[in-house]
């Protein structure tokens, strides 16, 4: 049986890494790893090969960046003589990115079985373009691997045959698990004892050059109350460029992407966590760390649900609000979620394996 893992950005590496070690211990079983280039700085995506213990990609598309159109077009043409020459018998593909739907497209109209790790999740809001990814790429998926019971509900609402669907975790913490012991062993130089970290890169935030602007001023506010940490998404550094804005100092640090082990252990001893990432409203969830998301829905409620997340949307003068009441000591409490135990990807090579 052959596989063929595809992964184009940060997430993507944290969620393959587990599966193919997981699928690394039956027999008869050949994986190859195509990296389609969709991130392509190096705290971006080579340092997480490293780190996760990720083997080098077998293939590299060198995609680069572009719009969505130009990323998937470029993936799509990119992939399909390759997949044609491999033959794979299953292709997973994991999340939301451009990677994702362009490679789970090739494949339906090549009729090579597909399987999508992170199936189910929605937001409910079709002007995010991850939402256009996940919705298609759940329809033309064959084997479709749900992270918690929500995503088993808007499947079925959406008319996916049961036997296509299977529960088994969260396999982003079935990564964080294996690295908390290393990432208890990092010590980050002169790291305060209580301190906010930021991270901001969706572009329907920091596009909006004016919200940025005030959402930067509101955190300089912020860091004489608590220091904050920022490290700078390649987009969000982009979109700072000719901003009046703070530099860097001891109370508001910006600073480069970080590498998985180091953002970990921040993550970990964060008072709280200020992001527009999907990931990280898991990841805090999981350490209990109370975490604000700037955005107006998530894909994500459970972490709202029964987890330690907040939805406080773009009004900066809410988010101020939420900081000042967890600085205060009104942090919501939370709950792990059911199958959040560290063995997802142990479930999903089950499942793909059945027949071996």
């Amino acid at each position: 049986m052959k596989i063929i893992h595809v992964i184009g950005a940060r997430p993507n590496f944290m969620k393959a890494a587990p599966v193919a070690r997981a699928l690394s211990s039956y027999r008869d079983l050949n994986q190859q790893i195509v990296h389609t280039g969709q991130h392509y700085d190096v705290n971006m995506s080579d340092v997480f090969f490293r780190e996760l213990g990720i083997p080098e990609p077998d293939f590299n598309l060198q995609v680069g960046s572009g719009s969505h159109a130009q990323q998937t077009a470029a993936i799509m043409q990119r992939f399909e003589p390759l997949v044609l020459e491999q033959a794979p018998d299953l292709v997973l593909v994991y999340g939301d990115v451009n990677s994702t739907i362009a490679a789970a497209l090739v494949c339906a109209k090549l009729g090579i079985r597909t399987g999508h790790v992170e199936a189910g999740l929605r937001s409910f809001d079709r002007g995010m373009p991850e939402e256009i990814n996940r919705l298609l790429t759940d329809q033309v998926s064959d084997l479709l691997f749900t992270p918690s019971e929500d995503g088993n509900r808007n499947l079925e609402r959406e008319g996916i045959a049961p036997e296509k669907i299977h529960l088994v975790g969260n396999v982003m913490i079935d990564t964080l698990i294996q690295m908390l012991p290393a990432a208890a062993q990092y010590q980050p130089n002169n790291l305060p004892d209580a301190y906010a970290l930021v991270t901001l890169h969706r572009p329907s935030n920091v596009d909006d050059v004016q919200w940025l602007s005030t959402m930067l001023e509101m955190l300089t506010q912020i860091s004489h109350e608590v220091p904050i940490i920022f490290p700078l998404h390649p987009r969000t550094r982009e979109r700072l460029r000719g901003l009046e804005r703070p530099t860097s100092n001891s109370r508001l640090q910006l600073c480069d992407p970080l590498p998985y082990l180091a953002f970990l252990a921040l993550q970990q001893k964060a008072t709280l966590v200020i992001t527009d990432s999907g990931g990280i409203q898991e990841e805090t969830t999981f350490l209990q760390v109370p975490c604000l998301t700037v955005r107006e829905n998530t894909e994500r409620p459970i972490t709202i649900s029964m987890g330690t997340n907040e939805l406080v949307g773009r009004e900066v003068t809410a988010i101020r609000s939420a900081v000042g009441r967890i600085l205060s000591g009104g942090a919501k409490s939370g709950t792990v979620p059911p199958l959040w135990d560290g063995h997802a990807a142990e479930r999903i090579a089950r499942i793909i394996t059945a027949g071996l």
